[in-house]
């Protein structure tokens, strides 16, 4: 794979996942958000520009606060679409160049960028996780989402080996390390985490941890199934929001623990301080 040239640089977030369904457009939202509350300048790429959940989810809330006039804050952002060209070559070469147009733009705006990744093997998905700083992965909380990351025997529930997509984040880390020297860290989001302590949830939780010493990740606990993320997705809102957007919710103890997991991601993940002064907007 060619590298891709940037010649100033934001600190790269990457979201990347081959399966869907595993709240990655949701965690890359909470995390655009909470990270412009806490006062960076963010922008948002969304590679998976077909589906575009993302960039859709970013248009739901400038459309939101324009309609009820309300001052949300909003990222830089850009999608980047696949090549339709015939050729693999000319089509790499193509996504090569409109996705460094993209992250160069927003670097010279921007502190940090969020790149939302497809839930499926791409060129573009390949190229987004080999600029990675950090890499945040989330799945959900059985065996079954656990196969993305390795092949693991049914009776002793140990690892046989890692998956192609671990292999693949295994790749993008060489080619990172050549081009500049970087380290990619990577954050496996344990997400839907049941409340209770049933023996499945322990044994996905004894072999990720065997598996993230041997292939070099970190875990952190994700978002629960809750209802408001779902009801909020619609209006491109989060739940670091509710407060100013007039809906009328009032903050239960549900709502008070998925803010804290939103802020616990946020904290896991490396950054340096904000150059902006906060603004008025409470976290």
């Amino acid at each position: 794979m060619a590298s891709v040239s940037i010649e100033q640089r934001a600190q790269v977030i990457v979201l990347g996942n081959e399966k869907g369904g595993s709240g990655k457009s949701t965690a890359a939202m909470h995390l655009i958000v909470g990270l412009l509350r806490d006062g960076y300048r963010v922008g948002a790429i969304d590679l998976d520009a077909r589906q575009a959940t993302l960039t859709g989810y970013l248009a739901a809330r400038e459309a939101f606060a324009k309609a009820k006039g309300v001052a949300l804050p909003l990222p830089e952002r850009a999608a980047v679409h696949r090549s339709g060209h015939d050729s693999r070559a000319e089509a790499e070469a193509e996504e090569i160049v409109h996705f460094a147009a993209a992250l160069e733009g927003l670097s010279r705006r921007c502190e940090i960028v969020v790149i939302d990744c497809p839930g499926s093997d791409t060129y573009l998905s390949r190229l987004g996780h080999a600029h990675a700083d950090t890499l945040v992965t989330p799945i959900n909380d059985s065996f079954v989402d656990f196969a993305m990351l390795a092949k693991v025997d049914p009776d002793k529930h140990e690892i046989v080996q890692p998956s192609i997509y671990s292999e693949m984040v295994w790749e993008a880390r060489k080619r990172r390390f050549a081009r500049d020297r970087g380290k990619i860290d990577w954050i496996v989001m344990r997400n839907r985490l049941g409340a209770n302590e049933a023996r499945n949830k322990r044994d996905v939780g004894a072999t990720l941890d065997a598996l993230a010493k041997r292939i070099g990740f970190r875990t952190v606990r994700g978002f629960g199934e809750r209802v408001i993320f779902r009801e909020l997705y619609l209006q491109g809102l989060t739940l670091m929001d509710v407060k100013e957007a007039g809906l009328g919710i009032s903050m239960g103890m549900s709502h008070v623990a998925a803010r804290a997991e939103v802020r616990s991601l946020i904290g896991a993940i490396r950054k340096p301080p904000p150059r902006l002064e906060l603004t008025s907007m409470p976290a």
